[in-house]
């Protein structure tokens, strides 16, 4: 069988869609590097597929690499599960975690499955411009990311709010983490 699999994004350009075909038996980690490939993306995020109910809710989770699991569904890793062993009926929904930070998401959903058999899995249609796969900017800590995204500074907005004057530093000069604990 041959599924057909559409992936769209609420954020960023209103005409982002990428539509790819695989074959059934393909895994989710080659759906991960045909999406990855079709936007430009690195490989270099810790990624993640979910199942959906017609609500969006996430149900099994696919992971890229095997991790340790209290949840109610078994862990399951991208190069050992077929698309076939979750996604069975036209009208499945799915969403790909492409920022793990930020919670970002592609939205995708079964559209057809057609007779046949193919390779792999191929990005059939390409519209629109994919947002940026990860944002340096958290607007609710007031932070923005530095040159190299590792280093922060507070935004000008929220410098403009802040009043230093308003933080006691009383006993702030006392706080010392050399021991190793956090308090």
């Amino acid at each position: 069988m041959i599924y057909k699999l559409t992936f769209s994004c609420e954020e960023g350009d209103p005409d982002f869609r990428r539509v790819y075909e695989a074959d059934a038996d393909a895994t989710f980690l080659e759906l991960h590097e045909a999406i990855l490939k079709s936007v430009n993306y690195p490989d270099d995020q810790m990624t993640s597929f979910f199942i959906c109910n017609d609500e969006w809710e996430k149900g099994q989770e696919v992971t890229l690499v095997e991790m340790d699991s209290n949840f109610e569904y078994d862990n399951m890793v991208m190069n050992e599960t077929k698309l076939s062993d979750l996604i069975e009926e036209q009208g499945q929904r799915l969403i790909y975690v492409f920022d793990p930070m930020f919670e970002r998401y592609f939205f995708g959903s079964l559209k057809e499955i057609k007779a046949g058999s193919m390779n792999g899995v191929e990005c059939v249609e390409s519209k629109g411009k994919a947002p940026k796969q990860l944002k340096s900017e958290d607007p609710l800590a007031g932070l923005k990311g530095g040159k190299g995204g590792d280093d922060f500074e507070f935004d000008d907005e929220f410098r403009d709010e802040l009043d230093l004057g308003d933080i006691d530093m009383e006993g702030f000069q006392d706080l010392s983490f050399d021991d190793g604990s956090m308090f």
